[in-house]
């Protein structure tokens, strides 16, 4: 078994950051010398494409590792930034959650595959894709934890609850040591009284889960993806780069807590 910490980031909502704090949590991780897979785990491999991996250059991946028992290792493609590894994602994905309803084993086939081999790494990042099919379900049964990020307007509120009853749910059936690691506040517009107010109901909600980091609007972070780089390389200065860095501190400080515990 992997002695690495799984770690599935997952929101059923689209366009809440979730892809971007995958990329650059991971990033933030790495520049502090931990060993970090992210494997892309969406079929629009927008993981992939923000590390610079383009769709022609991308070989094996994540579906040859669920459907032909590829091991992970030979699926793993370095990054440019150091420590930092990644399974890549392709549009042959996009037909797994069909395949998978009628796959042996179907809930833990990416379980298995992390099981099967020694894998050295301090963290593995799992970019769940904007869905609660069977591919997230997968990751959710395969992880340790869950880092939910929230986009800070009325609408992501609603799906929360069942984001909330599916890893439940997952915890009861599959895996009894799935916790939720925390929540992230993401587009944060301190200008917006919105933003506030949503920031508010869910630490009210959720309490300590919530990470004190917020992620602001920021025009670089959403430039950084069109240059095949995380905003940390693009732009280190910038506040969605230091709020990242800022995130990193929290996750690893939340990990401390738990090993001594």
């Amino acid at each position: 078994m992997t002695s690495a910490r799984v770690i599935a980031i997952a929101n059923q909502k689209g366009g809440v950051g979730k892809t971007t704090t995958a990329i650059n949590l991971a990033t933030a991780l790495a520049a502090v010398g931990k060993r970090i897979l992210v494997i892309d785990f969406d079929p629009q491999g927008n993981a992939s494409t923000g590390f610079g991996v383009g769709r022609a250059s991308r070989g094996v991946g994540s579906y040859e590792v669920l459907f032909a028992d590829l091991p992970i290792d030979e699926a793993v493609v370095e990054c440019s930034v150091p420590n930092l590894f990644l399974v890549t994602s392709s549009v042959h994905l996009s037909g797994a959650e069909v395949e998978l309803v009628s796959a042996e084993n179907r809930e833990y086939r990416l379980r298995d595959a992390l099981i099967r081999q020694p894998l050295d790494y301090d963290y593995i990042l799992i970019d769940c894709p904007p869905a609660l099919g069977f591919l997230t379900l997968n990751a959710l049964v395969a992880a340790d934890a869950v880092l939910v990020p929230l986009q800070c307007e009325f609408y992501a509120l609603e799906g929360l609850s069942h984001l909330v009853r599916t890893i439940e749910r997952v915890k009861r059936t599959f895996n009894p040591t799935l916790e939720i690691h925390g929540v992230v506040l993401t587009m944060f517009d301190k200008r917006n009284n919105l933003s506030d107010m949503v920031a508010a109901d869910v630490r009210g909600f959720f309490g300590d889960k919530v990470y004190d980091t917020v992620i602001p609007r920021n025009v670089k972070v959403s430039e950084a993806p069109s240059h095949g780089k995380p905003v940390l390389i693009y732009d280190m200065r910038c506040p969605g780069s230091q709020a990242y860095i800022h995130l990193a501190s929290e996750v690893l400080k939340r990990e401390k807590r738990r090993m001594a515990a």
